[in-house]
């Protein structure tokens, strides 16, 4: 079945910098646009950034961009977010997401990423 499964969330201080992967399996990730998306406590799904399936055009949030980077490796059904200049207001559950925006049609478990001094 179709599974995403992130990885790498953690604390980071502000202006610090993480790296978020998502691992994919269950069906055909090269054809697959993908995405990230985040939750803040108290706060519904907010969009973060999609990829389409061949990597080459990717879309950002305002809020993240110039500050956060998505890319994929179709050889290895990988998905990654390389999240720079980390602020308070990215402390999120992020979760990534098989399409390029909601609703999903698949979804991950989600790593939290928390954002403090």
């Amino acid at each position: 079945q179709v599974q995403l499964v992130e990885s790498g969330g953690g604390l980071a201080q502000p202006g610090g910098s993480l790296t978020l992967s998502c691992a994919a399996s269950g069906f055909t990730f090269r054809s697959s646009d993908m995405s990230w998306a985040r939750q803040a406590p108290g706060k519904g799904l907010e969009w973060v950034s999609g990829i389409f399936s061949t990597g080459i055009m990717t879309i950002y949030a305002d809020s993240v961009k110039g500050r956060f980077t998505i890319s994929r490796d179709n050889a290895k059904n990988m998905l990654y977010l390389q999240m720079n200049s980390l602020k308070s207001e990215d402390t999120a559950l992020y979760y990534c997401g098989r399409g390029l925006r909601p609703p999903y049609s698949a979804l991950g478990q989600g790593t939290q990423v928390t954002v403090s001094s």
